[in-house]
């Protein structure tokens, strides 16, 4: 049965019990596409987490294939899944298009993202006709109504924030009063910097909605540090001294990868975190080993 995730974490919450959740990006290829359905999913959907999301891609480049692949996940394995969108090459026209062919398919979670420029670097540039801000895309989709509504929290501050990251959780928590459910955020691998984002928006802004961290196994050196510039998430002095001395050995990046985020989320849990989002990069593996680490499947 197809939820609301507001829902699914309230209901996560009264059992004393944390929601996963786990995200994939739409495959370039028919292979990718196969992999994904017949490999991926059905490795991940065996530790039964509450639901599932599927990016836009760079630009809303992969609008169409986004809302099939949303579609298709929830009509074969009758898994909740939110569809991300963003306010990339987009008027409000197109948006509201994209929003009732949603509806039309059943779906009732988005997450609504300013999103990166197309090519994913440059300025960002507002459309035409479109949005500036995602605060705008979380108020429009309110008020357009019958969706549950996810946004973008940044531990560390927006990369693109250039006054600090009191001032971009100040815009998180407006977001939260425009309508935003629920706030999902970017990776991060120190845990001190969730907490003190999470606090900051608790006690001095007033946020009440569940905030739920968003983690990503490390697999590989170069791409986690690729990821982490692109983003700007900090890599702490010990961890990134570990990843050197791995060097290029993937296999043991990936281990240390999985040893390093489970600790991260049994702290997490700990101190009252309502769940996990991992980033999956649509590879099973990590993601499956964490959560049967630590008991979550």
């Amino acid at each position: 049965m197809i939820r609301n995730i507001h829902d699914l974490h309230v209901e996560a919450a009264a059992a004393r019990k944390p929601a996963i959740s786990i995200e994939f990006f739409p495959p370039k290829t028919d292979e990718g596409d196969r992999n994904l359905f017949t490999n991926t999913l059905p490795e991940l959907l065996r530790l039964k987490p509450n639901y599932c999301s599927v990016t836009y891609g760079a630009g809303g480049g992969t609008r169409d294939k986004t809302i099939a692949i949303v579609d298709r996940i929830q009509r074969e394995f009758d898994l909740t899944t939110m569809m991300h969108l963003t306010c990339v090459n987009a008027t409000r026209t197109e948006l509201l298009d994209v929003l009732e062919e949603a509806r039309g398919r059943g779906i009732r979670n988005i997450l609504a993202l300013r999103g990166d420029p197309p090519g994913g670097g440059g300025p960002w540039a507002k459309t035409e006709g479109g949005f500036e801000y995602s605060s705008e895309l979380v108020s429009f989709i309110r008020e357009l109504g019958g969706f549950d509504i996810g946004t973008a929290g940044f531990p560390e501050g927006h990369v693109a924030q250039t006054q600090g990251k009191h001032v971009d959780w100040g815009y998180l928590a407006d977001k939260a009063r425009a309508g935003a459910d629920f706030i999902v955020t970017q990776l991060f691998f120190d845990n001190t910097d969730f907490f003190e984002f999470r606090e900051y928006l608790t006690s001095k802004c007033g946020v009440t909605v569940p905030i739920i961290p968003g983690l990503m196994p490390v697999l590989a050196r170069n791409q986690t540090k690729k990821f982490t510039q692109m983003c700007g998430a900090r890599l702490p002095a010990a961890f990134l001294t570990k990843l050197e001395e791995l060097g290029d050995d993937d296999a043991a990046v990936t281990e240390f990868g999985i040893e390093y985020c489970s600790r991260q989320v049994e702290e997490l849990l700990r101190e009252g975190a309502p769940g996990v989002h991992f980033y999956t990069l649509n590879k099973p593996y990590s993601t499956a080993r964490v959560v049967r680490n630590l008991g979550l499947a």
